[in-house]
């Protein structure tokens, strides 16, 4: 396993993509800001910090737990972009781009919750 946070793949992505998140609601209206950005900002964060705790536990069960929490967070975020297409916030572009990101993202954690504890030298 990787000896840094910042060395892992999965966790570059999750911030890449949580800084996009941040990049397109902060164009948003005070209100839609305040209600589903807030909301989508915070799932999207929620990724990578999750990924990172459990990146920072001792023991590999610990770590695992956190990347579920990641993981959940994936779909929540999901959610919070539905909502955010349905109420005309993003375009169906971007909405299919993000989702799209999303799903690149689920796949790669459930990569790197089968190999946790597994590989000792895993660049993952």
């Amino acid at each position: 396993m990787s000896k840094r946070i910042e060395d892992l793949e999965i966790y570059k992505l999750s911030e890449t993509f949580a800084d996009g998140i941040w990049d397109l609601v902060t164009t948003w209206d005070y209100f839609a800001k305040d209600t589903v950005g807030k909301q989508i900002v915070r799932s999207a964060d929620s990724i990578g910090a999750n990924i990172a705790e459990g990146f920072g536990r001792f023991h590999y069960k610990e770590n695992k737990n956190f990347c579920y929490f990641s993981r959940g967070s994936i779909i929540e975020t999901k959610g919070w972009l539905r909502r955010a297409v349905k109420r005309k916030l993003i375009t169906e572009e971007q909405f299919t781009e993000l989702i799209k990101q999303l799903e690149s993202l689920h796949y790669k954690l459930n990569l790197y919750i089968k190999l946790i504890g597994k590989l000792p030298d895993s660049p993952i």
